[in-house]
């Protein structure tokens, strides 16, 4: 396991740091009208699926719940799993796994929290550029639900 070392400020000894991945989640949120994408008000710029990174204690649903709301002000149901994405190149910021879901919205799309712009837009017809490996995921979507899968 790869790891760097730390001081310790109380004594001054050498105090191991174990790098982990952090756990993140991404919900494709489905609309009548289409998918909900938020335009990111931070580096990296583009279109991204609404989420964000897994608070300590929480569950992964709740996260996703949670995330949704702050980001799109939209409630979600019909959770189901679509996957998990773990390259560790798939987020220039650090090495995120992400879990994704996909789920149903209701309310209003309001865009929110980190998030400089909201729009929704039909599967086939996605706006660019797509942050993070978010091409990569839009396109197993659009493949799992033409096959009846998702």
């Amino acid at each position: 396991m790869a790891h760097d070392h730390l001081t310790c400020p109380a004594c001054g000894a050498r105090v191991k740091e174990y790098r982990n991945p952090h756990p993140t989640v991404d919900i494709i949120m489905e609309l009548p009208e289409g998918i909900v994408l938020i335009e990111r008000r931070n580096e990296p710029y583009g279109w991204a699926i609404p989420g964000g990174y897994v608070d300590y204690g929480e569950m992964l649903e709740a996260a996703a719940t949670r995330e949704a709301k702050e980001e799109t002000a939209l409630d979600i149901s019909d959770l189901r799993l679509l996957g998990c994405y773990s390259d560790p190149k798939r987020d220039t910021r650090g090495h995120n796994i992400s879990t994704v879901y996909v789920a149903r919205a209701q309310g209003t799309p309001q865009a929110g929290d980190d998030a400089a712009g909201l729009g929704v837009f039909p599967p086939e017809a996605l706006p660019e550029p797509l942050c993070f490996d978010h091409a990569q995921i839009l396109a197993d979507y659009r493949a799992r639900k033409a096959a009846g899968t998702i």
